[in-house]
C-alpha cells in the first residue's frame, strides 16, 4: 500500500519530467545555437511521419579524416543561415528547426538515405497540423548550382519556413578597407592623368578607339560567343552571319589605320608650309587610304565569295 501512495504521489512529477518531441528539439537547438546536433535516435525524432513542423537538415562529414573540402566550405553558410532563424520569434522559430547530423555520428543514416557524398541539405516539411503545406512526405533536396554561399541558401529556404529567414550578409571589413586604402592612391593618380583627360586630342583617340572596335564586330562576337579562330586555325569566317575574334582585331586595326590616314589628311597636310612637303604628305596619306580600302574590299570579297567588285587586289 505504501509503494502505491508513493507511486501515485511521484506520478505529476514524472509526467511534468516527461518532454514532448517538439520541446526536446527546442531545447537541442538552443544548446546548439540554433543547429540540433544529430545523431541517429534525434534524426528519427527530428524526422518523425507525425511531425507537424519542417527542418532543414545539413548531412555532412567535417572529420578532418574525411578529407571533405566542400563540406568544410559549406558549414559556415549553414550555421550563419540557422543563426539568423534563431532571432526570429519563439512562435515561428518553434516550427521550423536547423538541424546537422555528421557521417560518423549517423552512418546508418547515409546509409539509409543513400547518401554517397556530401555535403547535402534534405528540407522535410511539415507533415501533419496547420504547417503542413503539402502532402508530400519526403524531403525536398537543396540545390547547390548557386555555390556554397549563405544568401543562396537563405533565400531557397526561406519557401519551406513559416517566414522568410532574415538573413543579412554580414559586413566585409577587408573590402571596406581595401576601397578606404586606394583613395589616396586614385588621388594622387589623378593628379598626374588630369592634364591627359583635359586634353580633346586624347578623347578624340580614345572616341575613335572604341568605335573603330564596336565597328568591327566586336559586340557581335562577344554576344554569339564566336572562337578566337576557326577550326582550321584560319582568322577569317566566311559569310555575313558569322565572324572570329582575330578577325575583329584585323579590321579593327585596318579602320584605325584609315582613320588616321583621313585625320592626317585633314588636319597634318594643310599645315605643313613647305608646298614639297605638303604635297608628299598627301600622297602619302591618300596611297595609304586607297591600299587600305583596298584589303578591306578584298576581305569582303573572300567572306561573301561571288562579290565582283574589287580596287587592287
Amino acid at each position: 500500500m505504501l509503494r502505491l501512495i508513493i507511486a501515485l504521489l511521484c506520478l505529476p512529477f514524472c509526467l511534468a519530467a516527461q518532454k514532448s518531441p517538439r520541446d526536446e528539439l527546442v531545447q537541442l537547438a538552443s544548446a546548439g545555437n540554433g543547429v540540433i546536433r544529430l545523431d541517429e535516435r534525434t534524426f528519427d525524432l527530428l524526422t518523425s511521419p507525425k511531425r507537424d513542423w519542417s527542418a532543414a537538415i545539413q548531412l555532412t562529414a567535417l572529420n578532418p579524416q574525411r578529407r571533405c573540402g566542400p563540406c568544410k566550405e559549406f558549414d559556415p553558410s549553414f550555421q550563419a543561415v540557422a543563426k539568423a532563424w534563431s532571432t526570429v520569434t519563439p512562435e515561428q522559430r518553434n516550427n521550423h528547426f536547423f538541424a546537422s547530423i555528421d557521417f560518423d555520428d549517423g552512418f546508418q543514416v547515409f546509409k539509409k538515405l543513400g547518401i554517397m557524398s556530401a555535403p547535402v541539405v534534405h528540407v522535410y516539411p511539415a507533415a501533419e497540423g496547420p504547417n503542413a503545406k503539402t502532402a508530400r512526405n519526403d524531403p525536398f533536396k537543396y540545390d547547390f548550382s548557386n555555390g556554397f554561399e549563405a544568401r543562396p541558401l537563405a533565400e531557397q529556404l526561406s519557401s519551406h519556413t513559416p517566414i522568410p529567414i532574415p538573413y543579412k550578409d554580414p559586413i566585409n571589413w577587408a573590402r571596406i578597407a581595401s576601397f578606404v586604402s586606394l583613395i589616396p592612391i586614385v588621388t594622387l593618380i589623378f593628379r598626374f592623368i588630369r592634364p591627359a583627360l583635359q586634353n580633346r586630342w586624347v578623347w578624340a583617340a580614345g572616341t575613335i578607339l572604341l568605335s573603330t572596335v564596336m565597328t568591327s564586330g566586336y559586340m557581335f562576337t562577344r554576344i554569339r560567343g564566336t572562337p578566337y579562330v576557326g577550326p582550321d586555325g584560319g582568322w577569317l569566317a566566311a559569310g555575313f552571319q558569322t565572324q572570329y575574334g582575330q578577325e575583329v582585331q584585323v579590321v579593327s586595326l585596318l579602320y584605325g589605320v584609315l582613320a588616321g590616314s583621313f585625320v592626317m589628311l585633314i588636319l597634318l597636310a594643310p599645315q605643313q608650309s613647305s608646298p614639297t612637303r605638303q604635297r608628299t604628305q598627301i600622297y602619302i596619306w591618300t596611297a595609304l587610304n586607297f591600299i587600305l580600302f583596298s584589303v578591306l574590299v578584298s576581305i569582303f570579297r573572300l567572306k561573301n565569295r561571288g562579290y565582283p567588285f574589287k580596287l587592287m587586289f
